[in-house]
């Protein structure tokens, strides 16, 4: 039991910025664990957070509980929020009252379907009516998030972009549901990154450490996870490994309650394989195929989106002078063709057990999206394409993409974007091979609808 509750200057620092830290904090596992390792929250208390079934209610709970919590929880949360790289979050809470200008009005925590709390002057929380209308200004955080007109400057920013993940309208959302995959389970789904950063020097002495490949893995882990998928990442596996891992995910008996997955593999590759630690080969097609409609039937006409940070061969792009002429030009799309006969016979004849007409057939490998950060025969440099601190070209783009386009547009052209970003970067190392060299990144489809993501929607019914 704790003696006295939370000092009223940290406790006034939360309510302030209630607002931001429930639309921007990313409530994790990593996050609940390091406040259960300084005795801040209980075990019960970790798991009636992680079960809510958003991230703003997630981050809503949490921020309830703190306040209640004692004189140290305000100085581990902050602590919590820079061991999670939230340092825009940290920074903002502990800004000093002269750098906010004046005091600003308390704000409501106001989720959907989630009582509000607020302290009356008896200082006792109190319930209180939640028809209350949400204050019109938010406080601004001392390190501003980066809009989609400034990302020019961020590639010379030391830390990838932070900006939350925009929620996408209710009237965006019933226009386009019908004719695009269901996106509405309270978890999207089950994301794996697999992401190898150091490599046995005795076993693969060839394979240097990927440098800022850290960096890759954290920022994917945070999109995600705000973008409502349960995220696991596993660090420095061999090839047999990450069989492994792969395998215990695809069985995963709960994909069957979600409406999608995610897979992420970051190491050294080669065209159609990419490195363990050991130096082994782990063949793409194989990890295709454990995802397939034979071998993952509970994901069968459901999403599946595999992201892969890897070269694919030993050429260098080093770029080719452009010529007069229009500066855009048009590629070809991944479009794929179904077989055309799902809409065919009686939908409902599986629910009955019908056994006097043959099932609805599917193709082997379907449903399935795969972005490829460099092309077939590519190698991505080290020195030019990752960076120590803001990770690869790939990620980078794929990161800032979602979290800016996700709330409208399908993931198919979230990539088409994806590529053009990356096609007009360039190395800068002045004096190497690596100078003004370029990059190219691709995707493959399957897909046989659009595939948005709604972010931070959830239907009522």
């Amino acid at each position: 039991m704790f003696e006295c509750g939370m000092l009223q200057r940290d406790k006034r620092a939360l309510r302030t910025r209630s607002t931001i830290l429930c639309k921007q904090l990313v409530v994790d596992e990593l996050l609940i664990q390091s406040l259960q390792a300084d005795n801040i929250l209980t075990e019960s208390m970790a798991e009636s957070i992680m079960a809510a079934q958003t991230s703003q209610k997630r981050s809503w709970r949490l921020l309830l509980l703190l306040p209640k919590r004692g004189p140290r929880a305000f100085s581990s949360f902050c602590s919590a929020l820079q061991e999670t790289e939230q340092q825009h979050l940290y920074e903002l809470l502990t800004q000093s009252p002269e750098k906010d200008g004046k005091d600003a009005p308390a704000e409501s925590i106001q989720p959907a379907e989630e009582p509000v709390m607020q302290t009356t002057t008896k200082k006792r929380k109190t319930f209180v009516d939640s028809s209350l209308p949400l204050p019109t200004q938010e406080v601004i955080a001392a390190k501003r998030a980066r809009t989609h007109e400034s990302m020019e400057f961020s590639l010379d920013a030391d830390s990838p972009i932070n900006s939350p993940v925009l929620p996408c309208a209710p009237d965006f959302y019933l226009s386009h549901c019908q004719q695009s995959y269901r996106m509405n389970s309270s978890t999207r789904g089950f994301a794996l990154v697999i992401s190898n950063v150091t490599f046995d020097p005795c076993a693969a002495p060839d394979l240097d450490p990927r440098k800022g490949g850290e960096v890759d893995d954290e920022v994917l882990r945070k999109v995600f996870t705000e973008l409502d998928y349960l995220v696991t990442v596993h660090r420095d596996l061999t090839a047999q490994g990450m069989r492994t891992c792969i395998q215990n995910f695809c069985r995963r008996p709960d994909h069957q309650t979600v409406d999608s997955c995610v897979v992420c593999l970051l190491s050294h590759g080669v065209e159609g394989a990419i490195y363990g630690t050991d130096g082994q080969l782990l063949q793409l097609d194989w990890v295709f195929e454990s995802f397939d409609n034979a071998h993952c039937p509970l994901l069968q006409n459901k999403p599946k989106m595999f992201f892969i940070q890897a070269c694919r061969g030993e050429e260098m792009d080093c770029g080719v002078e452009q010529i007069d002429g229009p500066v855009r030009t048009c590629s070809p799309s991944c479009e794929q063709r179904d077989a055309g006969r799902e809409g065919q016979g009686d939908a409902n004849s599986r629910q009955r057990g019908d056994m006097g007409r043959p099932r609805i057939k599917l193709p082997q490998r379907s449903d399935m999206i795969c972005g490829f950060a460099s092309l077939k025969g590519q190698r991505i440099c080290t020195a030019a394409m990752r960076n120590t601190k803001r990770g690869s070209w790939f990620i980078q783009e794929l990161n800032t993409t979602l979290r800016l386009h996700a709330r409208d547009t399908h993931l198919a052209d979230i990539m088409v974007q994806v590529n053009s970003h990356i096609k007009e970067r360039e190395g800068f190392a002045p004096g190497t091979a690596h100078h003004r060299c370029k990059e190219m990144s691709e995707f493959t489809s399957s897909l046989c609808k659009d595939l948005y993501l709604f972010p931070k929607y959830q239907p009522q019914y």
